[in-house]
């Protein structure tokens, strides 16, 4: 088991600010993780760093620089394209889409880029997004030319393990609002688009899941059932990102007390991301889906959704349980440790609280690096003793 954190987490449009955030954060994570060993990360490059990576010498004295700090790649992130940390992403992150050939270019460069990367023998995961964004519902152009694409990239995974011997995985990570966004969805990925005139061993082994804790979560989608259904279906898990959503559990609180979760949650409605919210009402076998946060908050001021329990998709520090009137959902991350012992063959662990730059004051640490430390030193210690 390789665990480590995701850079996602750093600004870094170009290969220089890359680099930079790199050395103020990871460096000071390693130091305070595992100062005596290498320690695992796991990259974001944008489609410019991907870019500038691929140019003559660019690519080696990258990785001579890791090694040289003790920083050792093992999967990478290929979800968001362009600046993630600009004032407002939103639905920026899901384009450009898996329809379109730049995604597959990006996609393209990322393979050759972790290859490189990669110490010899080792083997790499690429997550990637769940296809696109799912409202309005893409024409059925659109996505046979995504299962195209995606074909494509198993293809070329399967050409350079024949001619290296090196073997990567990508990972299509499911989300809420997406396209794909449930476990069923992925399924009826595979089976209706994906695998129809394919090399179905070929897809089967280079096309796998990303299981993003939070997101099942925020879809009201047990840990165990998921990776169960994916076991089922054979199609395998090359990835689990670790993270935590929020929950306010409204409907066993009295009014004043409602009032007060709701104006806490309030501080969570920020301007960068999209926080997709989940509502489940008492009784409710229907959960109702709101793209962003502040649309949720706007109908519980006229009294709706009150007698609910709300999952919204912000990754808070997996180490949180309570805050405040608020609670994470930090025991689904031990729910789907126990789960993927069973159902899944996971190697790849890779902690992913993005929003630290956006959480609310109270919630963070002295440092970014002291934040992440914390996050992994958890989460190493509970593997520890879930899988001695």
């Amino acid at each position: 088991m390789q665990i480590g954190y995701c850079t996602n987490v750093h600004a870094g449009v170009g290969l220089e600010q890359t680099q930079a955030n790199l050395s103020q954060h990871a460096v000071e994570v390693k130091r305070l993780v595992s100062p005596d060993a290498p320690m695992p990360v796991g990259l974001w490059l944008s489609n410019a760093t991907a870019a500038e990576l691929m140019q003559a010498e660019r690519l080696p004295q990258f990785a001579a620089w890791l090694a040289d700090e003790g920083l050792l790649p093992y999967t990478l992130n290929g979800f968001p394209y362009g600046d993630f940390h600009q004032p407002v992403v939103k639905h920026r992150v899901y384009e450009p889409t898996w329809s379109e050939p730049a995604r597959l270019q990006y996609t393209l460069s990322l393979i050759d880029i972790l290859h490189r990367l990669l110490p010899a023998g080792a083997v790499g995961s690429i997550s990637t997004l769940p296809i696109q964004w799912g409202s309005p519902r893409p024409e059925e152009s659109v996505l046979q030319a995504a299962a195209e694409n995606l074909r494509a990239v198993a293809d070329r995974l399967a050409r350079l393990e024949l001619e290296t011997g090196r073997f990567i995985c990508l990972c299509i990570e499911p989300e809420p609002g997406c396209f794909v966004q449930r476990t069923s969805d992925m399924i009826a990925w595979f089976e209706d688009y994906v695998l129809p005139g394919s090399n179905e061993e070929i897809v089967r082994r280079y096309l796998q899941v990303c299981h993003d804790v939070c997101h099942a979560a925020v879809m009201f989608e047990p840990q165990a059932d998921v990776l169960r259904q994916y076991q089922a279906a054979g199609i395998g898990v090359g990835k689990v990102q670790v993270s935590s959503a929020v929950r306010a559990p409204l409907a066993d609180r009295n009014d004043d007390e409602r009032t007060a979760t709701l104006d806490q949650l309030r501080s969570f409605a920020e301007d960068r991301y999209l926080h997709q919210t989940v509502v489940a009402a008492a009784g409710a076998r229907v959960e109702r889906f709101f793209e962003d946060l502040p649309l949720a908050l706007a109908e519980s001021e006229r009294g709706e959704l009150l007698d609910a329990e709300w999952r919204i998709h912000f990754h808070v520090p997996i180490y949180l349980e309570r805050f405040g009137r608020l609670q994470a959902t930090r025991e689904q991350i031990e729910q789907c440790l126990a789960a993927a012992r069973q159902h899944a063959a996971v190697e790849h662990y890779e902690v992913e609280t993005y929003a630290w730059g956006v959480l609310p004051d109270a919630l963070k640490q002295p440092t970014l690096a002291a934040g992440i430390a914390a996050e992994l030193n958890w989460f190493r210690e509970l593997a520890g003793r879930m899988n001695p």
